[in-house]
């Protein structure tokens, strides 16, 4: 009985840290990747069926302060879900982006939750 836990606890730490930074035309600093890990991190806790986190760091093309974009794409079952936003710092951007994943996490775990109590409709 107790394999089957341990087991389950084994694929939840492997699927659980499956994240993966890219940048464009510049690296990531070791301080910047471990604040990305921490915030994508929070989002896997609320969601068992995220599969892969993709984001992606680069600087918009312009002379404008919000310059540092962010892309996360959630890979789940379905459709997956994608944010992009830009701010005056990647820490900010990535901060930004997870608050709105963790929105839509949110909204599509209660539309589930509704789908599953809504009463069986029976046609005659």
């Amino acid at each position: 009985m107790t394999e089957g836990f341990l087991i389950k606890d084994y694929l939840n730490k492997i699927n659980f840290m499956n994240i993966i930074i890219k940048s464009a035309n510049f690296k990531v600093r070791k301080e910047l990747e471990t604040f990305v890990r921490e915030k994508v991190k929070k989002l896997f806790t609320q969601s068992d069926n995220i599969i892969r986190a993709n984001v992606m760091l680069r600087k918009e093309a312009g002379r404008t302060p919000k310059n540092k974009l962010c892309e996360i794409r959630l890979e789940v079952p379905g459709y997956d879900h994608f944010v992009k936003k830009s701010s005056e710092g990647y820490g900010k951007s990535v901060s930004q982006a997870v608050e709105v994943l963790q929105k839509i996490l949110r909204r599509s775990k209660s539309r589930q939750l509704a789908v599953r109590q809504a009463p069986a409709l029976v046609q005659i």
